[in-house]
């Protein structure tokens, strides 16, 4: 799962479709196409946004739903949050002295 996790996190598009879903989640494909062409001026084409989504689905960070006609994306923050319990532990030592 961390090598999917870190694939989808490692292109700057879908960083920025992550971003995007932390701001507003819930959004069609329509509106995070809209989101990147006008705020980020992004010229990418829905095929492809919807391409990036499917990789962030794929590694967890993406859940979609559907009502109606419409599929709606919403972030999952639960897989970034495995991560930072795996390797960021409580330090109850103090901050670490530089030997240098």
């Amino acid at each position: 799962m961390a090598d999917d996790l870190f694939k989808a996190l490692a292109d700057p598009t879908r960083r920025t479709i992550i971003d995007e879903l932390a701001e507003k989640s819930g959004q069609t494909l329509f509106e995070i196409c809209s989101r990147l062409s006008m705020k980020h001026q992004l010229g990418i084409s829905r095929q492809a946004v919807s391409q990036h989504l499917a990789v962030l689905e794929a590694a967890g960070l993406v859940e979609t739903r559907r009502e109606g006609r419409y599929k709606f994306h919403d972030l999952n923050t639960a897989p970034l949050r495995q991560i930072t319990e795996r390797w960021l532990r409580p330090d109850t030592s103090g901050p670490e002295e530089s030997t240098a």
